[in-house]
């Protein structure tokens, strides 16, 4: 339980990383005795239970999940690394991660010695949830007050995290090794051989599957109240595994391994699940003048009934967090010893205050949108105003770091027609989105495109209503608004759709490299990963970036040198197996 998953893998089992629970989880190296004292009422699998959460929501953590899916894309670039405003702030980046090592990842310089490599965060918090799905059945068994609903839930709680980090794990590095077992001695030795990409989906949707009508619906009632009540008192729903948010990543596994139907059967249930939430709350509290139904789909409208003042879904779902359409994100609050620190120090506007910045946004891809001549973003699409701010020639990211909009797209003609004005984080406690709505709508819309052209219509109503928040519409007539007839005519172009909308819709979320990974995959090269991930690169050794990408296995994670060194059943990804480093060390 104490290493991750010590599996030889990142660290041996006596390493101490467990914080914030009962001492037990300090005491090295176990023995029987410990355990049988230890493990024997219901607040031991919660003190553990919460340890899980806040393994997954540590700054290193959170910096893997971002990075991983975002770094290597067009989304994001190096930022002005050197704006430190003392030592003491720099060191603060560094604990986090190596400019020197996010520097060379930018210019797609990987090697097995890169920080960013390391896998060890994951494997401690999948070492957690090992230990809880081990020991609940027996302590259910020991105390008569830990019920076999609660002892099921729980266990639901901790294989959904559990799966989350193996699939970030193979969506990062393609193979890897996949236990279920706990690590809870020094006695016990962990050399286990990497799993294939494709079986190690089929095992965690088969892990999935079996728990998944055991997690809890609902923890809090918040039928009777308003969203922004919900939020503030009901926050549980959405910063704890729910059987909704077990639903979105069965979704996006069964999307990754090609299983339209089950992708889509479960991007229903999701749905299906917030169309019930919305008809009762408007059954309790009358229509609400924050939401509207999109193609039958409630979403938070940007701007309140009534009102062209937009803003009010990113303040909802990016603000104040735990928004109606949250389905799993790493919850942050004042006062709590763990901090959101990545998107402090990493998504900073330049004016705030911030120390480093470390990313921003290239700067070539977002021009002239106000202009109304931008590629991907229309100059009414709130999400370019809400998620980048330029200065200094220089678009920094203000997604998170927001804590509240205001602007007005009625009619945008230049930069004052906006009224655009924004008011920053003063803390350190921005969520981190794991799961939204919208996220599982383009999931539904990109397994319908896949099955073919009689799914093209839903899925393009799918894109269109998330397109048609983003930019304040209510009716399909808008002026400006998508047109079906301009895209149905081929996979291609429908696909196209899709891959611009998750990417305006959940840019810096960290989604966008694997959304490049998985469509190379599917097409069986990366001649469209080469093609979006290289836009960014303005320098002369761009074409030589683009004959690297060409390479198939680059496109996954190199294991890091001191994997390979612990675990001899791995074997360096080819692409990488040949570098200088690797062989001389």
């Amino acid at each position: 339980m104490v290493g991750a998953v010590a599996l030889t893998l990142a660290m041996p089992a006596s390493t101490v990383m467990l914080t914030g629970c009962n001492d037990f989880l300090d005491t090295l190296p176990l023995n029987d005795v410990v355990l049988e004292n230890f493990w024997t009422e219901k607040e031991d699998v919660t003190s553990v239970l919460n340890s899980c959460y806040e393994s997954l929501e540590s700054p290193e953590s959170i910096m893997k999940m971002a990075v991983w899916g975002e770094m290597r894309s067009d989304n994001i670039d190096r930022g002005n690394s050197g704006d430190f405003k003392s030592k003491d702030e720099q060191d603060k980046i560094i604990t986090i991660v190596s400019n020197h090592d996010l520097s060379e990842m930018s210019k797609e310089n990987l090697l097995p010695t890169n920080s960013l490599a390391k896998w060890g965060i994951m494997y401690q918090t999948i070492n957690r949830c090992n230990t809880v799905c081990h020991y609940a059945p027996i302590v259910e068994e020991k105390d008569p007050n830990y019920t076999v609903a609660e002892m099921k839930s729980n266990i639901a709680e901790a294989t959904f995290i559990r799966d989350l980090c193996y699939f970030y794990l193979i969506r990062t590095f393609r193979d890897v090794p996949i236990t279920f077992e706990p690590s809870i001695d020094d006695t016990k030795e962990y050399q286990i051989p990497p799993v294939s990409m494709m079986a190690a989906l089929d095992t965690l949707i088969a892990d999935l599957e079996k728990v998944k009508d055991d997690a809890v619906r609902r923890y809090v009632d918040d039928s009777r109240m308003t969203n922004t009540e919900a939020a503030l008192s009901a926050y549980e729903n959405s910063s704890r595994v729910t059987r909704v948010a077990i639903y979105a990543l069965l979704a996006d596994m069964n999307l990754w391994r090609g299983n339209w139907d089950e992708c889509i059967k479960y991007c229903d249930l999701v749905i299906d699940f917030k169309k019930e939430q919305y008809r009762m709350k408007k059954e309790n509290l009358g229509d609400l003048t924050d939401m509207f139904e999109y193609d039958g789909i409630p979403l938070i409208r940007e701007s309140r009934t009534g009102t062209t003042s937009c803003g009010n879904a990113y303040n909802q779902i990016f603000g104040t967090g735990n928004s109606f359409e949250s389905l799993f994100e790493l919850y942050f609050k004042e006062g709590q010893s763990v901090k959101n620190d990545f998107v402090n120090n990493c998504y900073a506007n330049g004016s705030n205050g911030a120390p480093g910045h470390l990313f921003v946004a290239p700067d070539m891809k977002y021009s002239e949108v106000i202009e109304g001549k931008n590629d991907l973003f229309a100059k009414n699409d709130c999400r370019f105003y809400e998620t980048m701010s330029k200065e200094s020639d220089k678009y920094y990211i203000t997604k998170y770091v927001n804590s509240t909009v205001s602007l007005d797209v009625s009619n945008v003609t230049d930069e004052r027609s906006l009224k655009l004005s924004t008011s920053k984080r003063g803390d350190l406690t921005s969520n981190w989105i794991v799961y939204r709505l919208t996220d599982v709508m383009l999931m539904k819309a990109e397994a319908e495109i896949m099955k073919g052209e009689e799914g093209y219509q839903r899925a393009f109503n799918l894109i269109n209503s998330v397109n048609m928040r983003a930019r304040n519409f209510t009716s399909t007539d808008a002026q400006g608004a998508l047109s079906f007839d301009n895209y149905k005519q081929s996979r291609e172009t429908m696909e196209q759709l899709l891959l611009d909308e998750r990417k305006r819709e959940l840019m810096f979320e960290g989604k966008r490299w694997y959304d490049l990974v998985r469509v190379s995959m599917r097409d069986g090269d990366t001649r469209h990963l080469v093609t979006e991930a290289t836009e960014k690169y303005q320098s002369s050794n761009k074409n030589a970036i683009m004959i690297k990408l060409g390479n198939p296995n680059i496109i996954f994670f190199p294991y890091h040198r001191d994997e390979l060194r612990l675990n001899t059943y791995l074997k360096q990804n080819s692409a990488y197996s040949d570098s200088e480093d690797f062989v001389n060390n």
